[in-house]
């Protein structure tokens, strides 16, 4: 293999990790029920990292966060009884991800967040997250996360009891037998 190769898968390793660490770091906090939740979720980040929030509201009520050890404690702030999510779900798209030639990975994804809190009420929020990845002995970490609220809104509750339509299978049946 030339170097050329190598440099390119490399590329694309380093790009799958980033999608790991990115999705494993959704996945913790929407289960943010625990220390060893925070602890994992602090793993994700190199030691020097910076969490920020950009724009308002996010850079007033979720503030920059410098090094591993102030995200988790920031990250701490959410584990409390009751639970501060009662539902949390975050879904990512519109992904975008570029190599620098440093070996910095960036990436981009617009990202929907649906909440119902513990103390009432629900939330529907869209952001931007921008990323900068590096390569560490363990993998790829984050070295620098922003978010950027997009659009908030309060909801009145995601979970309804209203029946959940769906087609009537006698109906199916009669329709191709015609």
């Amino acid at each position: 293999m030339n170097a050329q190769d190598a440099l390119r898968l490399q590329q694309l390793e380093d790009s799958q990790a980033a999608r790991v660490c990115i999705s494993d770091y959704m996945r913790l906090c929407d289960q943010l029920d625990s220390p060893d939740t925070v602890q994992a979720i602090g793993a994700l980040f190199t030691a020097d990292a910076c969490w920020e929030g950009l724009g308002e509201p996010y850079a007033t009520r979720l503030g920059k966060h410098q090094g591993r050890e102030a995200i988790v404690t920031m990250m701490a702030n959410y584990v409390r009884q009751p639970a501060h999510f009662a539902l949390n779900a975050h879904f990512l798209c519109s992904e975008a991800l570029g190599h620098k030639p440093d070996g910095e990975l960036r990436g981009r994804w617009l990202m929907l967040q649906t909440s119902e809190f513990t103390a009432g009420g629900a939330h529907l929020n869209a952001a931007e997250i921008c990323v900068t990845f590096v390569r560490e002995a363990n993998g790829m970490a984050m070295r620098h996360f922003t978010t950027r609220n997009l659009f908030s809104r309060p909801v009145d509750r995601w979970h309804a009891a209203d029946e959940l339509p769906v087609p009537d299978k006698k109906e199916n049946v009669q329709e191709n037998q015609t």
